[in-house]
Parts: structure tokens; sequence; C-alpha cells
């Protein structure tokens, strides 16, 4: 199968031929050759890759029960949105709670298709601060600081899976704990932390290489300097996830993490719960009080998702590509770093920079072929690819 399109890297056209499941070769176009999929007018990218995703379309990987059919509903929703692997993320919750997540993540991948779309597990805590703001919405009755025998049967029941852990350096031990992650080939994430300069800096020392969605799971009044959320903007070692949805950042906050970064230190992530449903969608769940794990969230009519009668946010209803469209809008950012701030950046994150994955020989065959509409910076999805299979297809 050839797929044509411009190339998000440097908007040449090209002609990408997959055979079975991988990409077999990357070539200028050929006019005289008709493609299979797409031409002059599409753009082609890989498949995006969302290292953040609690639940979706009604379902929730926190609430069990859980089971295989929840989670190809889940995956089903996320390729019809160009969105080809995701990490479930498991959030804090009792230690048999979080071992049913794992366990029925890692039951359904035992069909390949689901495999294939998610390739690890996130674990965002129950390593976080047990305070008022930078909890978020964490159950307080369940956090707890870092417990290398518990995290072990954690990563047992997951069978190795889990490779992405955000937790709070805030804790006596959490370096120890941190290095320990690192040394076991896990990508440590820092995040829900009332940490001080000290034990971030001792915690990147032991290896800590993410804010997990920086500038939230905080207090609402910070000092004016000296905080821990300048604090991680100016230690370049420090990569940043962000939820760009206009609800947990404002678009000025998103343009000076964006400036401070660079984009080639920047993760988009959705953080999405049960009441995301993707933009054309009627999935997910209406405005109202619903459940998530082990809390109850309000929807309001413009998709922001709170614990009712409070100010916290309880992850989001965002889509990746509205948060692709969302970080070109307000931090004028190309739409080359933002396609790479969904795809590239996080498989350099987890795999270090030889990740194999891409517009490349070799690669698994995970695309999208999209329009671009520069002059409402939209993004029109019309197919998804994954590996080497068409398995969303815009109507016409």
């Amino acid at each position: 199968m050839i797929v044509r399109g411009k190339s998000t890297s440097d908007d040449r056209l090209i002609d990408i031929c997959i055979e079975g499941d991988h990409v077999a070769a990357v070539a200028d176009a050929q006019p005289g050759k008709p493609p299979a999929l797409g031409g002059e007018a599409w753009h082609v990218a890989p498949g995006l890759f969302d290292i953040q995703v609690n639940g979706f379309a009604g379902h929730d990987y926190n609430a069990p029960p859980f089971g295989d059919a929840s989670v190809q509903a889940i995956v089903d929703a996320l390729l019809a949105l160009g969105v080809t692997q995701h990490l479930p993320t498991v959030v804090t919750g009792s230690h048999r709670r979080m071992l049913a997540s794992v366990r029925a993540v890692v039951s359904a991948r035992q069909e390949r298709r689901i495999a294939q779309a998610l390739p690890g597990l996130h674990l965002e805590g129950p390593y976080i601060s047990p305070a008022d703001g930078p909890r978020g919405a964490h159950p307080v009755k369940h956090v707890r600081p870092p417990d290398w025998d518990e995290f072990q049967q954690f990563q047992e029941a997951a069978e190795g899976l889990i490779r992405l852990v955000t937790l709070s350096p805030e804790w006596d031990g959490a370096a120890a704990f941190i290095a320990k992650l690192v040394a076991a080939g896990i990508v440590v994430a820092l995040g829900h932390t009332n940490m001080t300069a000290e034990q971030m800096q001792a915690a990147v020392d032991a290896g800590a290489r993410l804010s997990t969605h920086l500038g939230n799971g905080s207090h609402a009044t910070l000092d004016r300097h000296n905080n821990y959320f300048f604090q991680q903007l100016a230690e370049d070692r420090l990569w940043a996830s962000l939820i760009v949805d206009g609800h947990h950042l404002p678009p000025a906050l998103t343009k000076i993490i964006a400036r401070a970064k660079g984009a080639e230190r920047l993760v988009l992530v959705s953080d999405a719960v049960a009441a995301a449903n993707g933009r054309r969608s009627s999935a997910g769940m209406p405005p109202g009080v619903h459940q998530f794990g082990d809390l109850r969230v309000e929807v309001s009519e413009t998709k922001r998702v709170s614990l009712p009668g409070t100010p916290y946010l309880a992850g989001s209803a965002l889509d990746l590509p509205s948060g692709i469209e969302n970080v070109i809008r307000f931090a004028g950012v190309s739409l080359t770093d933002a396609i790479d701030m969904a795809t590239r950046n996080p498989w350099e994150l987890l795999s270090g920079p030889e990740h194999g994955r891409g517009l490349v020989p070799g690669a698994p065959a995970d695309l999208v072929l999209f329009k671009w509409h520069d002059e409402h910076k939209q993004l029109e999805l019309t197919h998804t690819i994954a590996a080497g299979e068409v398995v969303f297809a815009a109507a016409r």
C-alpha cells in the first residue's frame, strides 16, 4: 500500500510504502503512480502517542469491574482520533484497586491489536503529595510514601509494562526510590508535588526526567519567586508534559512554558478521563456529576472536569488532536513542532533517540493522514493506519 502526503517534518510530498505492518520505504512522491491513500492536499505524520490516558468514551481504567471490552472501546475511540498508541494511566487508589486496574490492562493486551496500541502503563501516584492543592483530585486516604515492595507487586502484575511513574520527591527516601526506578529502566516524572528546591534537585540528580502536566497539581497561590513551578521550568534536565485544553493552562502560560522549555522537551498529553469523547463523538459523559475511579467528578458544559464544589480539576475531556491545534494557537509553535510533541517526543522520552519509530523504513506502519486548515488552525483527520491496517476513515 502506498500512502502519499506532505511530511510534517519538512513539507516534502512523499510516498510511504507499507508492507505488512511496517514501513518498507519512504521516497519523493511519483506523480504518475497514484497512491492507495492521500495526495497533494494531505499531510502525513506518525500515529499520535498519548502517555496519560485515565479513560475515554465512557470507560475508565480506574473503575473496576473493567474488562477487555472496555479496553477495546478506549483503543478504538482513540484510533478514530489518530492516537495509535497510549499509556493507560492508573491513578492513586487502594492497593487492591490499583492492582485490579493493572491486571485488566494486561489481560486485554493478549489481543495483538490492543498490545500494539498499549506499549506500557503510566502509574500516577500513589506516591504523591498529601497536601491540598498539589494532590489535586487524588483521594488523600490512599496517598502514601514510596514503597519499593509495593511497586514491585504492581510491576509484577503489569508483567514489566510500567514504563512511567509520576511521584512527588518530598517523601523521605524518595531520591533512592527514584534511582531504583531509573535503574529498572522506568522513566520518572515529578508531579502532584509540594517539593522544595533541594528535593527537586535530588530527584533530578537521581534520574527524574519529566514534569507531569507542568503548571497543574499545585497550590492555587505560590510565592511569586521561589516556588516549585519556576524551579521545574528552569531545570533544563526536566522535560514537561502539558494539558493544552484551555482549562488547565491559560494561553499565555502555555506560551511561556513552550518558550522556556523549547519544543524538543515538551510532550502533549490529554489526561483524558471517561468524560472525554473526541470532538465528533456522542460517547463519553454528558454535563453533570459522574464517577471517576474512587471519585465523583463534575463535567461542565465547556467540558471542564472538576471535583464538585471545588476549584480542583480532575483530569480532562481533551483529545490529542485538539491539544495539537491549541498549542499552535496559544504558543505560536509550528505544525511540525506540535506534531513532534505528540509523536517523536514521547517516544524519545520513553525509549531514547533510537526509538525506531516515525516515517522511516523499518518503523511500525502507524500513520495518520489529515488536512491542515491553517486559517482556522484546525486539523481534519481523514485516516488512521495502525500496524499497516486502515482502522479509521472519515466519512466522505
